[in-house]
């Protein structure tokens, strides 16, 4: 398969996880197991665009690494905040 192939199935993927999620986080009940689902949605897109649209895979190893942790530490958060969102907001509040 060439790459422009993998990119466009790869750009379908994306669209479908964005809408899937957008549909997901309108319509289900809140819980832990949707914000999982939604955090490691953003967690693959991320990795994904990374890796594939911003051609980082073979680029140098500190600047990828950086660039993929924040998609681990993004979606971490996503999910912290569900679970303490009242220690959370006592953290960043300015009183």
């Amino acid at each position: 398969m060439t790459h422009d192939r993998i990119l466009d199935r790869l750009w379908l993927t994306l669209m479908l996880l964005t809408l899937g999620s957008a549909w997901l986080a309108e319509s289900a009940e809140t819980g832990l197991l949707v914000t999982l689902a939604i955090a490691l949605v953003v967690s693959f897109k991320g990795l994904m665009i990374v890796d594939h649209f911003m051609e980082l895979r073979h680029a140098n190893v500190v600047l990828r690494r950086l660039m993929r942790i924040y998609f681990y530490v993004i979606p971490s958060l996503i999910v912290l905040v569900y679970l303490f969102p009242r220690q959370i907001a006592n953290l960043t509040s300015l009183s």
